[in-house]
């Protein structure tokens, strides 16, 4: 990894030399750097980087080479895991009556008091227990085997989107708004909202009004302009990206250029999973930049029509729990944020991109449609359009 990483900054014309990269390799076995990817960055840049005009190249060559993960402090009292525990040697595959066969801790509660117990009398790594933190094993804690309900850590990728909390800081991506291909059908169904009005400046020429000035002067022309119609419906739309929608990026994306097309009052916002304290504009920002969902609540206005898009495929806990959220500590539970989002907007939808039939494997999926009160639609042709009828009062 480290020498690619050299290599390309090379290929990208920084001048980076080998006896630089001896020293960046030296300074790592010396254990500067602590396996933290922002310290890590700054060691890095400080020793391979002569001038300030090659940061940018620099920050992109980093950001391709080294996208993954890294350890995140969830305001727990719990200790550093050492490397090794979760290092990769494999990973387990058992059959569907092998994973029937594997039973969940029993709760959140239980769950997050094992793990401290875990961590406080785990010695050394374990690989293929039901029981440790370690890898290719049963046990709740750890990276790619299986458990029905546990903590990931230290693993790059979902396998099995079994579980309650990941242990780890990933990187999402924004969505395209300038996708076109299938947009042509999903603009016909959001147009059921429009409610067009004059405003803004005179930029369209009223033809029927100049034919009758023209007309009335004789023949003399009199252009006469009108202000441009523009679709007056306010829409706040609400992404959920990361883990389990990243199956889902082109859907999304092209519900978000149609309606960045159809509607001129359009904000829009991502989150992860549940609605909880913040939500974000920029996904490459949302750990540095993240808007207090009480600034949303005080911004946008009751006339607002509110769209809210995800699988709803997360564990119940992170809706009905404080705590509960996968990648962080939330004071207050899901549901709590749902209802106050509910309370400014009543006219709010949430549109599912998994088929109808699939959402009863989920328990969230059934816990949010009830908080919808049942306005849970498909991301379908036929879904938009029942979703765009529900909230068009």
């Amino acid at each position: 990894m480290f020498t690619q990483f050299f290599l390309e900054l090379r290929r990208s014309d920084i001048p980076v030399t080998l006896r630089e990269y001896l020293d960046l390799i030296g300074a790592l076995e010396k254990g500067l750097g602590h396996y933290q990817v922002e310290e890590f960055y700054y060691l890095s840049r400080s020793l391979l980087v002569k001038d300030e005009r090659h940061i940018d190249r620099f920050d992109r060559v980093f950001g391709h080479i080294f996208r993954g993960l890294e350890p995140l402090n969830f305001e727990e009292d719990f200790s550093d895991i050492p490397e090794e525990w979760i290092k990769k040697m494999g990973e387990l595959s058992l059959t569907d009556e092998e994973k029937a066969q594997i039973e969940a801790l029993g709760g959140w509660e239980k769950l997050m008091e094992t793990l401290r117990q875990r961590l406080e009398e785990q010695k050394g790594r374990h690989q293929g227990g039901n029981k440790w933190i370690g890898t290719q094993g049963k046990s709740p804690f750890g990276a790619h085997g299986y458990n029905p309900e546990g903590v990931r850590i230290g693993q790059e990728k979902n396998r099995n989107f079994s579980a309650v909390k990941v242990w780890d800081k990933r990187i999402f991506r924004d969505l395209d708004s300038d996708v076109e291909l299938g947009t042509r059908n999903i603009k016909m169904a959001l147009r059921r909202l429009r409610r067009f009005a004059r405003e803004g400046a005179t930029e369209e020429l009223d033809i029927e009004d100049t034919i009758s000035s023209t007309a009335r002067n004789g023949g003399w022309l009199d252009i006469k302009m009108v202000p441009e119609r523009h679709n007056a419906v306010k829409i706040l739309i609400l992404f959920d990206v990361g883990g389990s929608m990243d199956s889902h990026v082109r859907n999304c994306e092209e519900l978000f250029s149609a309606a960045r097309t159809e509607f001129k009052n359009l904000e829009y916002f991502y989150f992860h999973n549940c609605i909880y304290e913040s939500v974000w504009r920029e996904n490459r920002r949302r750990q540095s930049r993240r808007i207090p969902t009480w600034d949303l609540l005080h911004t946008y206005p009751s006339d607002y029509k509110l769209i809210l898009v995800g699988d709803a495929a997360m564990s119940p806990y992170e809706i009905v729990y404080p705590g509960g959220s996968v990648e962080h500590w939330n004071e207050e539970a899901g549901d709590v944020w749902l209802k106050r989002l509910l309370r400014t907007y009543p006219n709010a939808c949430w549109l599912n991109p998994l088929p109808k039939d699939r959402w009863r494997y989920f328990p969230s999926a059934g816990i949010i449609s009830e908080i919808f009160d049942g306005r849970m639609f498909p991301l379908t042709l036929d879904g938009i359009e029942s979703s765009m009828k529900s909230i068009s009062h």
